[in-house]
């Protein structure tokens, strides 16, 4: 079920044109989730669409949101759904945390997005 989520959400996130998809697994690297999503916007009203999609994407299947964090200041959305961990930047922001690299033990996930 977490990568039919992880899938779930990058195809929301995809959706309000988020940039640079990368999903990480993070299983058996981290005991907070399975998958790490992490995308950018170039805008704070890009940010919070993006998040606000992933929330919506995520609630219409049923799937509980167990906090979305940083919405109002739209530098660093954490928007959390348990086993998928989303991370949504501002451009501006995504390469100073660079958390690819901090979790750079974490093998990448194939997404799949842009398909009709």
């Amino acid at each position: 079920m977490s990568n039919e989520l992880l899938q779930l959400a990058a195809k929301a996130a995809d959706s309000k044109r988020a940039e640079e998809l990368v999903a990480l697994n993070m299983q058996g690297i981290s005991l907070v989730s399975d998958y790490f999503l992490i995308c950018h916007g170039n805008s704070d009203k890009q940010v919070q669409a993006i998040a606000r999609a992933v929330k919506e994407a995520a609630e219409e299947i049923g799937q509980q949101v167990r906090r979305m964090e940083g919405f109002d200041e739209a530098r660093w959305i954490l928007v959390d759904l348990g086993d998928v961990v989303v991370h949504v930047f501002h451009r501006d922001e995504r390469g100073y945390y660079n958390l690819e690299r901090l979790w750079g033990d974490a093998t990448r996930e194939n997404i799949e997005i842009g398909l009709a």
